[in-house]
């Protein structure tokens, strides 16, 4: 389990390699608050976690980020091969609901941890919580601007 933790911090240290393309391609429009804010908050957890925890309760915020980011990186990996294949890439917007979902089940998750008795410290428990509160907030403000508020501009429109 402390392995994990290790190798999911060193993915976050990864991660952030895209917020370097961004600027390199110049794509200031992809860097928003909520790309820093994730990006530099996960390299933290990833580091506290494997540093002070080392596994446990932290397993499962492991591997549900980690499925989630196969299928992102899946995603644009796919979306990188150009138009021939782009025209099959409509899910997209599910990726993001599969985001979403994946803070509910952490803040559920810290929620039953914090009721519960066991030797992970609480404070993880109450950080994975805030932190679980506030990225559900970001994500969902970014799902609905790109996907509710755009799409009913578009409909205006016609």
């Amino acid at each position: 389990a402390c392995k994990a933790c290790w190798w999911f911090y060193i993915m976050k240290l990864v991660d952030l390699i895209d917020t370097v393309l961004f600027v390199l391609r110049k794509k200031d429009n992809q860097i928003t608050f909520l790309h820093v804010y994730h990006h530099i908050t996960m390299t933290f957890c990833g580091w506290s976690g494997s540093k002070y925890v080392g596994g446990g309760q932290s397993l499962f915020v492991i591997i549900l980020n980690s499925f989630i980011h196969v299928l992102m990186y899946g995603y644009y990996g796919l979306s990188a091969c150009g138009p021939q294949v782009q025209k099959f890439l409509w899910w997209k917007r599910y990726i993001t609901q599969a985001q979403i979902f994946q803070f509910v089940a952490v803040i559920i998750h810290s929620v039953i941890n914090l009721q519960r008795q066991c030797n992970f410290p609480k404070i993880f428990d109450v950080s994975f919580l805030i932190y679980g509160i506030t990225i559900l907030m970001l994500f969902s403000n970014f799902y609905l601007q790109n996907y509710i508020v755009k799409k009913k501009r578009r409909e205006k429109e016609l």
